[in-house]
């Protein structure tokens, strides 16, 4: 993340200067960052030091000093407290944070320094994902928070979304609730049974047990254990870390990042001769995808045929009158989804649009309120009443005024990429 932050911020023509351990370390992340930028980023432009022989000097004369080290609070707080020794008084200081308090990791800095301290939460690789969180915590000066805001989406072409200060802010924990229970069903109902079911046609680019490879099994453990730690809502049980994914992870699976031990997937092979193999959780075995894949369900074919015809509404109307254990299943997860997320609308952001702009951006999801409009707002309380499942204020206004939730330019086909 340090070599992506480097690269937009150098591809935007802002004097950029990148600190690590070692001298060594900063190449490699500076050569990282150039490569990131394809082309954007002169060779050598970027400066690189050390913290110990650099520190002092760059922070003193930064405007703004961002902090991408090891996601662990005492190691941040440990990088804040030197920092606060010898930047210059108000510079603005940031954390990549994916979820940690932004109030506790300034906690006892200077004054200056927490009145200047904010989150700034890029996802990965910034490079090509725009989405980003911006979380000021109580003690921010409010002209910091609006000058960084307009510094990102300005210069650096961001989409801004401000969150409250908690955990894990607002893409991450509702996207990992999702993520976490589809694992946990994966238990009872098979690994490709369940990427199969909760697909492209649920409006994301890559089906949930495949998203926690790409994305690492050891990330998704400490956003989740962070999350059931620290939360209490109404889906603290859905961030449990399944214990079969801890034995695998004591083993070594961790998912694309270990590919010879492989996650829910393991590739063997390259190009035309690839094999995948997909997970059996109950024995931590592997199988040949091919032969242990499900039949696609009916109704999902009928889905897909809608969406490529742009036919919205049609493809959730499937979904919702479909009988069956299979469609009863993708319901439940969906409506989970739009319930928890828009259920975060006055807690952790402020708008539904909000919401919508971080997991569109931020996730390349469905953003909630594309799938309200689709099945239909009084439908959608109907559904959720049904399930037991929260329905969210919004929900309500919405179907009281009969008008559309999504509020973005983007056309919401976007975010469905069925192939044909």
């Amino acid at each position: 993340m340090g070599a992506g932050a480097a690269a937009i911020f150098a591809s935007a023509g802002i004097p950029t200067t990148m600190l690590a351990r070692t001298i060594e370390k900063a190449e490699a992340g500076r050569a990282k960052a150039e490569q990131m930028s394809k082309g954007k980023v002169a060779p050598k432009s970027i400066a690189v030091g050390t913290y110990d022989n650099d520190l002092a000097t760059v922070a003193a004369d930064a405007d703004l000093i961002f902090e991408c080290v090891a996601e662990d609070l005492e190691t941040k707080r440990q990088v804040f407290a030197q920092v606060d020794r010898v930047r210059a008084q108000g510079s603005v200081v940031a954390t990549v944070s994916s979820g940690l308090s932004i109030a506790a990791m300034c906690a006892g800095q200077s004054d200056d320094f927490r009145a200047h301290f904010l989150g700034i939460h890029l996802f990965n690789p910034p490079t090509i994902i725009r989405g980003c969180e911006l979380i000021p915590h109580t003690g921010t000066d409010p002209q910091v928070t609006t000058a960084v805001k307009e510094l990102l989406e300005s210069a650096l072409d961001r989409v801004v979304v401000t969150c409250a200060d908690t955990p894990a802010f607002a893409g991450n924990r509702i996207g990992f609730k999702l993520l976490n229970e589809v694992a946990m069903l994966a238990e009872q109902h098979g690994v490709a049974y369940m990427d199969q079911l909760v697909g492209t046609h649920t409006g994301r680019a890559l089906a949930p047990l495949a998203t926690i490879d790409l994305v690492g099994w050891d990330v998704h453990k400490a956003i989740v254990d962070n999350l059931h730690a620290t939360t209490r809502d109404e889906c603290h049980d859905d961030f449990a870390l399944p214990a079969y994914m801890q034995r695998m992870i004591d083993r070594g699976h961790l998912g694309r990042k270990t590919r010879d031990k492989g996650g829910f997937f393991r590739v063997e092979g390259k190009g035309a001769d690839a094999i995948t193999f997909v997970l059996d959780p109950a024995t931590g075995d592997y199988a040949k995808l091919a032969e242990v894949q499900p039949p696609m369900p009916t109704f999902i074919e009928r889905m897909k045929h809608a969406l490529r015809d742009g036919k919205h509404a049609e493809a959730f109307d499937v979904l919702c009158t479909t009988d069956g254990q299979d469609a009863k299943l993708l319901r439940r997860i969906m409506l989970g989804y739009i319930s928890y997320a828009l259920g975060r609308v006055g807690e952790v952001v402020e708008h539904p649009r909000d919401v919508d702009r971080i997991m569109g951006f931020g996730f390349n999801w469905a953003p909630p309120s594309v799938l309200v409009d689709a099945i239909g707002a009084a439908r959608t309380i109907d559904l959720l009443d049904r399930e037991g499942l929260m329905v969210p204020p919004v929900l309500a206004e919405v179907a009281i005024a009969g008008r559309a939730l999504y509020d973005e330019p983007h056309e919401p086909a976007r975010f469905f990429t069925v192939a044909a």
